[in-house]
């Protein structure tokens, strides 16, 4: 298949994007690499520099004659969405319509669509795990505006015939990710803990995710894009709610640091408690996880590792 991956320099897209080029298919890369990194792409793939809401995809789009376009390209952090919902409706949404419309005017025949659990907001805790009919209450513009590029996939499909999957992913974590303060807590942790930073919980540590494993997350697009079952919504988790407590005690196990972290107060707005339900990706498109959490925070917290070792080498001239 010729395949385009908005994004696909990030976190997420360059483990796709390597999967899809060992899978035999044609791959040309989207991003603007505000986020992502050109040499996370690889030399089979083509690439674009060029921003999701530039009138200039469209050309992109006609000259590539993709059978798909995996659309992962967005504003993922919630904090930047509050101080500035311009900037976020500007990527999450503008840009989403402007791939869709270009997908219908150039024949693309499906659209993959990353969103997040964060359009379900932070539901009774009755509720979990939550399945893809639970309503949806975001607590942030980010989730604000993933809910409302979902509600275009499916209005694009209702109007025009376009095909559609999208997908809201759990927490995800693993190697090459872009960590902050706002990023993945996995992330974060592993990465503090191979520099020798301090660890901060806001809480007391018993608030809960579903924290998914980037392997994983790949496997599930990929699953997506022959499948019958489109114009659908699927959670991509592994249905297993860990606390951040458990996450520090693997930690310890894992790297053997005390690792004793520094507690602040929650933060406002935060969620306490998310896990999904994967019954659906798993019944239709016979999808499951098989990265367990103990293996893919060794390999995520080795990553981190490996780069500080060499970052410290570099500072003393390759010589330890």
């Amino acid at each position: 298949m010729r395949i385009a991956v908005t994004g696909g320099a990030g976190f997420i897209g360059s483990h796709l994007v390597y999967k899809l080029i060992s899978l035999g298919h044609t791959v040309i890369v989207i991003d603007d690499l505000r986020h992502g990194l050109r040499s996370n792409v690889p030399e089979k793939a083509g690439f674009v520099m060029l921003d999701i809401k530039s009138s200039a995809i469209s050309e992109i789009i006609e000259r590539g004659a993709f059978d798909c376009i995996i659309h992962l390209a967005a504003q993922t952090r919630v904090d930047i969405s509050i101080e500035n919902p311009r900037k976020d409706a500007g990527s999450n949404i503008m840009g989403t319509v402007n791939i869709l419309e270009c997908a219908k005017k150039y024949g693309v025949k499906r659209v993959i669509f990353a969103s997040t659990a964060a359009v379900y907001g932070d539901p009774p805790i009755q509720d979990l795990p939550l399945e893809e009919l639970h309503s949806r209450q975001p607590l942030s513009f980010y989730g604000l505006s993933k809910m409302t590029a979902e509600a275009y996939f499916e209005l694009y499909h209702q109007i025009f015939g376009l095909e559609y999957i999208i997908f809201r992913f759990a927490n995800v974590y693993g190697e090459r990710a872009e960590v902050d303060d706002e990023g993945g807590v996995i992330n974060i942790f592993a990465k503090k803990t191979a520099n020798n930073l301090p660890i901060y919980i806001y809480g007391d540590g018993s608030q809960s995710r579903d924290y998914i494993y980037v392997g994983d997350i790949v496997n599930g697009i990929v699953a997506a894009l022959q499948t019958k079952h489109v114009n659908e919504v699927y959670n991509l988790s592994t249905g297993q709610e860990v606390t951040l407590c458990e996450i520090l005690n693997i930690l310890r196990h894992i790297s053997g640091q005390t690792l004793t972290p520094v507690y602040k107060e929650s933060r406002s707005g935060d969620i306490y408690r998310s896990v999904l339900s994967n019954e659906k990706a798993h019944q239709l498109l016979s999808w499951h996880p098989y990265m367990t959490l103990e293996n893919g925070l060794a390999r995520t917290y080795q990553y981190f590792l490996d780069i500080s070792q060499l970052e410290t080498a570099s500072q003393y001239g390759g010589d330890l």
